[in-house]
């Protein structure tokens, strides 16, 4: 069985991990959000993908969910002393190693895709069916704009890492662009994993700067809605709030209620040009399936908590069992 989920950020590398507990025989290949990227120091960082490593590969820091596990942080001390910005970003030793490895690979050449396949071969070496492709080699840059009535336009544009990390999504965002989407290509494997899927699963990953990236590399959306694969797609709102993270700062800025039928209606169903043959909801969104069903998106409930690998699995293998026979 071969699997494609489209994912990023913390939330994205748990689900991934539930994946992986529920078809530990299958070959996953997850193609992961990078423009979240930023580069700082001089060094190329790729927080999704390096996550997501971290996560699978079972170096992750368990209590924040990010960065490596036993992470000291002199060298950030140390660039701060010397009043070197940005000081808000945290740029740990260990995490540093990674940073420096990427760029210098990317400096001689190589594309990001071949920069991520050496650097998880030391991750993932004892899963060789695990495959992490970023979606695009090409530099891709979300940027947040923000009221400031001294700028041209009375707004200013900030790297989304300097909105989410240093301002911690405050104030309210008022538009999101992607610097450089439209000139990018999918990833060397994305379109061919695509194509060979039997599954697609859409992470309850941040709609808006996770998903959503994903879907607008020009070819990705196009290879989902005429592929063979079913795709499913997992609600991160639940109960009208983000389990993680603040897509509730962002869902307003892209005109989407921050609501699980409202991000399902976002993705759209197949039968809408959108992607989706079935969108999953928590439990406590249930009151809002039937207005979906009445819409032509076929909706799974169950609850969606993925409080350990074992039960997210288990809700996985619920809502591929719920998918209509017309997908299958």
């Amino acid at each position: 069985m071969q699997i494609v989920v489209l994912a990023g950020g913390v939330g994205g590398s748990r689900f991934v991990s539930g994946v992986r507990a529920a078809y530990p025989d299958a070959q996953l290949t997850v193609i992961v959000n990078t423009a979240d990227d930023v580069t700082m120091h001089g060094l190329r960082i790729c927080p999704d993908l390096d996550t997501m490593t971290y996560t699978l590969g079972r170096g992750i820091d368990p209590e924040r969910g990010w960065g490596r596990a036993g992470e000291t942080w002199r060298v950030k001390e140390e660039l701060a002393a010397y009043g070197l910005e940005p000081t808000w970003f945290g740029l740990g030793d260990l995490d540093l190693a990674t940073h420096l490895a990427r760029t210098q690979l990317l400096a001689a050449g190589l594309p990001l895709s071949e920069v991520t396949r050496r650097i998880t071969a030391r991750w993932l070496a004892d899963d060789p069916r695990l495959i992490l492709l970023p979606m695009t080699d090409d530099v891709v840059e979300t940027e947040v704009a923000i009221a400031d009535p001294a700028a041209d336009g009375g707004r200013r544009w900030l790297h989304f890492q300097e909105y989410w990390v240093r301002l911690r999504a405050q104030p309210d965002a008022l538009a999101i662009r992607r610097r450089g989407i439209e000139a990018t290509r999918p990833a060397a494997g994305v379109a061919e994993a695509i194509a060979a899927a039997d599954l697609i699963l859409i992470a309850p990953s941040n709609p808006v700067v996770s998903i959503g990236p994903i879907l607008e590399v020009p070819g990705i959306r196009t290879a989902l809605r005429t592929g063979n694969a079913p795709v499913v797609g997992f609600a991160g709102i639940l109960g009208g709030a983000p389990v993680l993270g603040m897509a509730h700062r962002l869902l307003p800025a892209i005109g989407v209620e921050v609501d699980a039928a409202a991000v399902g209606r976002h993705y759209g169903s197949r039968a809408a040009c959108g992607v989706l043959h079935l969108w999953v909801m928590d439990s406590a969104d249930a009151a809002s399936a039937a207005g979906l069903e009445a819409d032509g998106l076929h909706v799974a409930v169950t609850g969606l908590i993925m409080s350990s690998p074992d039960a997210t699995a288990e809700f996985i293998r619920l809502a591929v069992k719920a998918l209509p026979s017309s997908a299958l």
